[in-house]
């Protein structure tokens, strides 16, 4: 167990490096979150050492801050989204995330099975390419003020579908390893859950807080309505993770919940510093995966160009295919949108790993892929977003 000093001095190097490189890239035209990444790059153990795997690792301080930082820039996000703008999006978002998936999917099997692996191995490869990270793409979006943009509705509901179908897929992927079968019926109870929890909490709370959200404020203590929407976040983030889903899921949730409420704009203000102090942890860490010294070699490098090129492609293509009815541009907005993997990517790799289906190079390529579609990402999107002019809102889909 770390002593407290040195947990609070690995909490000072990080959260600085965030904002050193978040104030770097900012001034170089790009969004924070691209310097954020990279300074976890540099302070990691791949460059300067200054936080360790043992360090980052699941249930360390910083592995906890970091995922409170993520789950809260998702309650935030779904602050600013109504299940009105969301439902009119449906259509477009359900193909988004099915092809989303499928594409990468059949995209990085292909690869694998070419590049030396048996078609079960190939296949939990291939599941490392499908699920998007939700968390960087809500962070540009959120940087930029675009978070009513048409685009950005679908690749929100894009992104939970993408959730659904990826946890399914490694459910698959998973159970095939060793040579075992797998079992639907549970598959399709698991899926059955998954659907049936996402539209009862968000349906029927959102029902519930738009019928009456005066309770909010019955309770004595300062900030009321603040500490209990967080509550609900927590608790929903907990309980997303009992149905398969990521956390962010279930906090998404809880702040398009809270959109519905009358104290939405005093809960947006309210917010933020706490945004400011635990979202930095995330993408830092986050960045600090990767291990530069497992690809120091002309063929590692260049399985990993050949590896993000595939993994950006797939996605932005299924992404195009399935938005392509708003629009040629809004197509290509929402197919950037869905390419990060973050740490999506990360912890599937790490799962490869230690199921022995890859060795440490595919895993740092993987893991190193995961992160170059996070670092490319924002700075394209924004020059989309920049170029699309005047923000559209999910009311005003405009078509090209």
């Amino acid at each position: 167990m770390e002593h407290a000093s040195d947990i609070l001095f690995t909490l000072f190097i990080v959260f600085v490096a965030a904002q050193v490189g978040g104030e770097i890239a900012q001034r170089l035209k790009l969004p924070g979150v691209v310097g954020e990444i990279a300074a976890g790059c540099v302070i990691g153990p791949s460059l300067l050492g200054w936080i360790t795997p043992e360090q980052t690792a699941i249930g360390t301080p910083l592995d906890v801050l970091a995922e409170i930082g993520v789950v809260l820039l998702l309650f935030s996000v779904g602050l600013e989204t109504r299940l009105e703008d969301l439902k009119k999006v449906g259509k477009v978002a359900f193909l988004v995330g099915v092809l989303g998936v499928l594409v990468p999917f059949g995209m990085g099997s292909v690869w694998a099975h070419g590049s030396g692996f048996d078609w079960d191995k190939s296949l939990f490869v291939a599941a490392a390419f499908v699920a998007t990270s939700a968390g960087i793409t809500a962070r540009v979006l959120q940087e930029l003020n675009a978070l009513q943009r048409v685009e950005s509705k679908v690749i929100l509901g894009a992104a939970v579908i993408d959730d659904i179908l990826a946890m399914l897929l490694l459910g698959v992927v998973v159970s095939m390893q060793g040579g075992g079968g797998f079992n639907l019926s549970h598959l399709l109870m698991v899926l059955a859950g998954a659907i049936g929890f996402i539209a009862v909490v968000g349906l029927g709370g959102a029902r519930v807080m738009r019928w009456n959200s005066n309770w909010l404020e019955k309770p004595l203590a300062p900030h009321s309505p603040l500490m209990i929407v967080l509550a609900l976040c927590l608790g929903l983030a907990y309980l997303s993770t009992l149905f398969g889903l990521a956390a962010i899921i279930g906090a998404f949730l809880a702040g398009m919940i809270a959109s519905e409420t009358r104290q939405q704009h005093t809960l947006e203000k309210q917010t933020m510093p706490l945004l400011a102090l635990l979202t930095p942890f995330f993408f830092v860490v986050t960045g600090s995966k990767i291990d530069l010294h497992e690809l120091a070699n002309a063929d590692a490098l260049l399985m990993l160009a050949a590896v993000t090129a595939i993994a950006i492609v797939s996605k932005l293509a299924g992404g195009w295919l399935g938005s392509l009815s708003l629009g040629k541009r809004s197509a290509t907005i929402i197919g950037f949108g869905m390419v990060p993997r973050g740490e999506v990517g990360v912890v599937i790799a790490s799962l490869g790993l230690a199921a022995g289906v890859f060795n440490n190079r595919i895993y740092a390529i993987i893991v190193a892929m995961s992160l170059l579609t996070a670092m490319v990402t924002p700075p394209v999107l924004a020059w989309l977003l920049k170029r699309g002019g005047s923000t559209e809102t999910a009311d005003q889909p405009r078509e090209s």
